[in-house]
């Protein structure tokens, strides 16, 4: 039975130079540490393509979406002296995205409003 979607997902992407990708992937360790008590996670973890680095990460809603960014922030600083933002999507339910753009507004994001689907 399909119940009403309130998921948001962000999805930033990252370069990372060759030299710091040590020190990148051990905030990585951190992040997810940081981030597995979060109640209103969903999923959460990083995955790489040579020096592209991807935080593949899903929130119950807006709101969970937003304690997240303020529980990692400081993590989120130090990444960012060590590599490049280069892409970021907001996925979610009109509503829920209606929500987030005053708040990440000083970040390059792009918004994928959901029109179809279901959720279990």
């Amino acid at each position: 039975m399909a119940t009403q979607d309130t998921c948001c997902t962000i999805v930033p992407y990252f370069e990372v130079p060759e030299d710091q990708m040590s020190a990148f992937k051990s905030l990585c360790e951190q992040f997810v540490a940081k981030t597995e008590n979060e109640a209103g996670c969903l999923y959460y973890g990083f995955s790489f393509d040579g020096n592209e680095a991807h935080c593949r990460e899903g929130y119950k809603n807006a709101d969970a979406l937003l304690a997240h960014l303020d529980n990692i922030g400081d993590l989120l600083e130090q990444a960012l002296q060590i590599s490049e933002l280069t892409g970021l999507e907001v996925h979610g339910p009109a509503a829920e995205l209606a929500k987030l753009k005053e708040p990440l507004a000083d970040l390059p994001a792009q918004y994928f409003s959901l029109e179809y689907g279901f959720r279990r």
